[in-house]
């Protein structure tokens, strides 16, 4: 097995996260705090917090999350359902659950770092790109050019990240008939499902679709709490979800006790909580708009189609990469330049950058970067 690299996003965030005065590339919606979240607690709930025991708890998960989570689904079930200490131990499992140094997978990019370097490591890996100058359209026909007769897993990420891409409904069960047609699992990362700009276009879980699909979440984007830790596989695979039990058994055995009771609590209220997102992302939009069209010799900005983030296009001739390192060491305000996204199966744009507008109040960072813009004369008019 190769020995993975330096996460570079991660990497990154370790260095600037919690120093730069403006995170404005995060990819969560705002948060709350633990009152706010008890307050939005069942009177059964709240008993089992006032009274919870901090031992420890079953590897698949406490069973009313799993029965919470799986009302999440149209087909999935609690039993279909298996927790992770967040979306990385799921997502880093699974790979190494599914695949081996005799098979081969499809991973499309650009994406989170670990969809690509984890089955990397462990076998041969084609990706297939998004399109930028088709509006990072998914093009069937090469992820079908992609498959052989090996192939073992296609990975997938809608609402996609770094990009917001959301694709059609119709390419999704096209590409779950494609893949149960040659016995390849689907592994779809849908940890921003619920934040799509138009509902109609929420697409369908991959879980629910197919019996060999997984379908990937977690309590920290749509929802807002990454503070909890907790992820989930679902999956229609009994053995699988078995295969995914006994590998989470040498990582962290089970989860934490008031995590999952706090996720519970927020799964009940998550109609709630992802109106409440939405209607911080649906305010915070204009305001972004307004600041690129401010600088339109600078960016190329257009809505994503859902998450909290979008990959704008730097047109400055210092580049990318210059430009995200001034900002944050001289402004301090943090994006996510284009080589934190970079691939080494397909060729990726460099002069993107990632930007969050999922959090409450963007408005102080946004005047930090529009200031900074000024004064460092980047314009072509100044």
């Amino acid at each position: 097995m190769t020995v993975l690299p330096g996460f570079k996003v991660e990497e990154y965030f370790a260095r600037w996260e919690f120093v730069a005065r403006h995170h404005l590339t995060a990819s969560d919606a705002q948060s709350m705090g633990l009152a706010e979240l008890l307050e939005l607690a069942e009177p059964e709930d709240r008993r089992r917090w006032d009274e919870l025991e901090l031992g420890y708890t079953e590897t698949t998960g406490d069973p009313a999350l799993r029965e919470a989570i799986a009302d999440t689904y149209d087909v999935a079930g609690a039993g279909d359902v298996i927790c992770f200490a967040g979306a990385e131990e799921g997502l880093y499992l699974a790979m190494r659950v599914l695949l081996g140094p005799s098979d081969h997978a499809v991973v499309l990019t650009p994406n989170y770092q670990s969809a690509e370097t984890v089955p990397l490591s462990l076998c041969e890996v084609t990706g297939v790109a998004l399109d930028p100058a088709a509006d990072w359209a998914l093009d069937l026909d090469a992820v079908l050019a992609a498959l052989r007769p090996n192939t073992r897993l296609v990975s997938i990420n809608f609402p996609n990240n770094p990009t917001g891409k959301v694709i059609e409904e119709g390419q999704l069960r096209r590409l779950v008939e494609i893949c149960d047609e040659r016995g390849i699992h689907l592994f779809s990362d849908e940890v921003h499902r619920g934040l799509e700009r138009d509902p109609a276009r929420t697409l369908p879980q991959a879980a629910d679709l197919s019996r060999r699909a997984l379908s990937l979440n977690v309590m920290s984007k749509s929802l807002g709490l990454p503070g909890l830790r907790v992820g989930w596989i679902a999956c229609r695979d009994p053995e699988l979800v078995a295969r995914l039990e006994r590998a989470k058994h040498y990582t962290t055995i089970c989860n934490s006790a008031p995590s999952e009771l706090l996720a519970l609590i927020a799964l009940k209220a998550r109609a709630s909580i992802l109106r409440r997102n939405r209607g911080i992302i649906d305010a915070n939009l204009p305001l972004f708009g307004e600041f690129f069209a401010g600088f339109p010799e600078l960016f190329e900005w257009s809505v994503p189609d859902g998450s909290c983030v979008a990959y704008p296009r730097y047109l400055g001739e210092d580049g990318v990469e210059a430009f995200c390192t001034a900002l944050v060491e001289q402004a301090g305000v943090l994006l996510l330049p284009a080589s934190k996204f970079c691939s080494a199966l397909t060729t990726t744009p460099a002069d993107r950058f990632r930007i969050g507008f999922g959090r409450r109040d963007p408005s102080p960072a946004l005047e930090a970067f529009a200031g900074w813009l000024r004064r460092s004369e980047r314009r072509s008019d100044l």
